[in-house]
């Protein structure tokens, strides 16, 4: 996936958030990550933007949106989360704008998390893979909520809820980005964790006929393939984006600009 060897995602933090479009989203990797999180005792939540309704074609949504919502909690239940949470916008046509970010930005200001995972944002995803709409406004979406959590100007209504500035996200994680900046190795009891949390959306996966992946493998597979980038056996990679300077900032720290010369 990538032939840089990069740093590990640091760790030195207690809360975090996933923010997904849909039930099984989270389960795509960023799961294995959070078996590890919980396991170290940290406290990780799900956000999850609809319930999945459409995404089962022999099925309507009203009978598939309490049953994904099931397998979700199920999933999440494998790797040690215990609160899973939906926003009720429409599956499929979710769009990106304030109301996504004022209730995004409302569940970072109750749960306090200081570090946020998304989703892949752009139109491709690793490998090359077009990404789907509802995922791509989400993950930005999530990305700014992550500071607008922090200012009180932006959605000063949440403040009448009682819902005071959280300005304490430290990054916000992407997965499935075509340019991973950090890894998280989930080798071993992580990663079949991660996949007995995809296992758990057993109706959605086989609804999907053919086209449906086999946990195991594939999971198996993609962090096989991201292992080498973290110099482990199998890995979980993000792109990270650092919300604030860990230590002093770099004008503080003594570093000299580099000369511009006319050529």
């Amino acid at each position: 996936m990538t032939d840089v060897m990069l740093p590990a995602l640091p760790e030195d933090w207690d809360r975090a958030m996933a923010v997904a479009a849909h039930p099984d989203d989270i389960e795509y990797g960023t799961a294995s990550a959070v078996a590890r999180w919980t396991t170290q005792g940290k406290t990780v939540t799900y956000l999850l933007a609809t319930r999945g309704e459409a995404g089962i074609d022999s099925m309507s949504p009203e009978v598939a949106a309490p049953l994904r919502e099931q397998e979700e909690r199920a999933g999440a239940a494998e790797v040690g989360v215990k609160v899973v949470e939906f926003l009720d916008h429409r599956d499929g046509v979710v769009e990106y704008g304030n109301a996504l970010r004022r209730d995004i930005t409302r569940a970072i200001r109750r749960h306090k998390p200081e570090v946020i995972l998304t989703g892949a944002f752009t139109v491709r995803m690793v490998g090359g893979m077009t990404n789907q709409a509802d995922h791509r406004a989400v993950g930005l979406a999530a990305l700014d909520a992550a500071r607008d959590a922090g200012n009180r100007w932006i959605f000063p209504e949440l403040a009448d809820e009682g819902l005071e500035p959280w300005n304490g996200v430290r990054f916000v994680c992407v997965a499935g980005a075509d340019g991973p900046t950090h890894g998280v190795d989930v080798t071993g009891e992580p990663l079949q964790r991660g996949i007995a949390s995809l296992a758990a959306h057993a109706e959605y996966t086989k609804g999907l006929g053919v086209t449906g992946p086999d946990p195991a493998a594939m999971l198996t597979w993609a962090a096989g393939m991201a292992g080498p980038a973290l110099g482990v056996q199998h890995a979980v990679l993000f792109d990270v984006h650092a919300l604030r300077f860990e230590g002093p900032p770099p004008w503080a720290q003594g570093t000299q600009p580099p000369v511009v010369t006319d050529i």
